[in-house]
């Protein structure tokens, strides 16, 4: 008797990535020039092939959950990427037959838990958007991949931009937009063996029911399942905001497209900044000096909870982005002086709200907020004052303003404009406090390396992950035009605070 419900493995034809096989080989991607006017490594990718799909469902049992109406911060990410995150693993020491096996199991215990992620989206008659779990259509699809010609050293590549023609052919459900959940699965799944037994788990979710909080709470689930850890239960009450009648209208119903150009050229690279020195740089910004250990590099939550009402200090991870934010409108050189910049990131409204709401709680429970200074603010001043803006706008948005932000989409409805219109924005996502080493052992150890494919990612895109050690460091992926990233990489002052590059 099976231990999952999981419908009979087919072969996969054609491969779902952009570098396919035919029966004349490998299919090789046109030379790319780098600077140098060298081709770059990844610019001749070999396959990535699928060789298995399985349809998985959520096991039988699952929580009744019914219709989930999408809330006021659902709704806006409606016209984004589904999110592509997924780790790296050393060689888990299993055959690949039972390997495939047990997490195809864990996956359809995980979809018992979480049964709004095998759903699909319904538009109901009045126009509110719900997703629809249960029912002969809960399902999702966990693909068997490998990569024969590659090793682990082809996509982890210290001091090097990440070549991201491998990284991409990692994620199923490439630059799909949320909205096409209608007719498409929520979540996928994808494992990638490499030629030197390691091994990538991929997960990608639309970001119309999860933020990075519920994303990374599956993930942990999923991984814990498979070696036996206790459970922890999310929190599908409607109460950020569900109860509200407004709804998102697409004029001749096909839907949104992403608000910014998925095409134009970027470079990708992950910076490490060590604890030693974040905690310098928060000492800069908060104008006092020690090297003393810092509980707060890793903790986005605990540091918010302190700021409520403008108190506390400045946090290492605002530190750090103020660093980051002079350093790339530095490289930006064609602004003029009087050009305002904007630094936006995402807040986690779940613990600010009054009274606050359950930290498991399922859906997107955050907003954006913005920190703007002109291009000579930002010169003429030091690290601290840019800080201390970050660190305003951080603080100032407590239970009053998450309930006027909401209040303003409801009288307006429509999607977020993610990207970088005017060339002098930047965005940054993700957190460090996300479990994502921590969380998700699967039973073969700690993971390697984080990596994420190319959904939503434009010129001054950013995500923050927390260091692989463990140790309070921080990496940051960074996403910027061509010469803007020349220019990073040039600046000393900027570099200073980078250490060994990150794998």
């Amino acid at each position: 008797m099976p231990i999952y419900n999981v419908l009979t493995p087919h072969r996969a034809s054609p491969p779902h990535t952009a570098i396919a096989a035919d029966k004349r080989g490998p299919r090789m991607a046109p030379p790319v020039p780098a600077e140098n006017g060298m081709a770059r490594k990844d610019a001749l990718a070999p396959a990535i092939s699928v060789v298995s799909k399985q349809t998985v469902r959520p096991a039988a049992g699952a929580s009744a959950v019914g219709d989930l109406r999408l809330s006021v911060s659902d709704m806006p990410m409606l016209s984004c990427h589904y999110i592509q995150k997924g780790l790296f693993f050393p060689p888990p020491g299993v055959a690949m037959g039972p390997l495939v096996s047990s997490l195809a199991a864990a996956l359809s215990r995980a979809l018992g838990v979480f049964p709004a992620l095998a759903g699909r989206l319904v538009t109901l008659d009045d126009g509110s958007i719900v997703i629809r779990c249960g029912g002969d259509g809960a399902a999702v699809e966990f693909c068997h991949a490998v990569a024969p010609a590659l090793s682990l050293g082809d996509f982890l590549v210290p001091g090097a931009d990440v070549p991201t023609r491998l990284t991409n052919a990692l994620f199923p459900m490439d630059r799909t937009v949320s909205y096409g959940s209608h007719a498409r699965p929520l979540t996928s799944f994808q494992l990638t063996v490499l030629r030197d037994g390691a091994v990538f788990v991929g997960f990608v979710a639309n970001h119309a029911i999860v933020d990075g909080t519920s994303f990374w709470h599956f993930f942990n689930t999923w991984a814990g399942l498979c070696r036996g850890a206790p459970v922890r239960e999310p929190d599908f009450r409607r109460n950020f905001f569900g109860e509200s009648t407004a709804v998102l209208r697409f004029p001749g119903g096909g839907g949104p497209a992403v608000t910014f150009d998925a095409d134009a050229p970027l470079r990708e690279r992950i910076l490490h900044f060590s604890a030693a020195a974040i905690r310098e740089l928060k000492a800069t910004a908060n104008r006092w000096k020690g090297t003393g250990q810092d509980s707060e590099v890793n903790g986005k939550a605990t540091h918010d909870s302190k700021v409520q009402g403008g108190r506390g200090q400045i946090s290492s991870f605002q530190s750090l982005c103020a660093h980051i934010w002079r350093a790339v409108t530095r490289a930006r050189r064609l602004l003029a002086a009087d050009k305002m910049t904007t630094f936006r990131m995402a807040v986690n409204c779940r613990h600010r709200l009054h009274p606050p709401i359950s930290p498991l709680y399922f859906g997107n429970a955050i907003q954006s907020v913005a920190t703007t200074a002109t291009v000579a603010e930002l010169a003429s001043n030091d690290l601290g004052w840019a800080a201390a803006k970050l660190h305003a706008t951080v603080a100032a948005h407590e239970d009053g303003a998450i309930r006027r932000a909401a209040a303003e989409w409801e009288a307006a409805p429509r999607c977020f404009p993610l990207g970088n219109p005017d060339g002098a924005a930047l965005t940054m996502g993700s957190s460090p406090r996300f479990p994502m080493y921590d969380g998700n052992d699967f039973g073969w150890g700690r993971a390697l390396a984080v990596r994420s494919g190319r959904a939503n990612k434009f010129d001054g895109k950013m995500s923050a992950f927390p260091g692989q050690a463990g140790d309070g460091s921080v990496d940051v992926e960074v996403c910027l035009a061509p010469d803007t990233m020349a220019c990073l990489l040039r600046d000393e002052a900027f570099l200073q605070f980078v250490s060994t590059p990150a794998p």
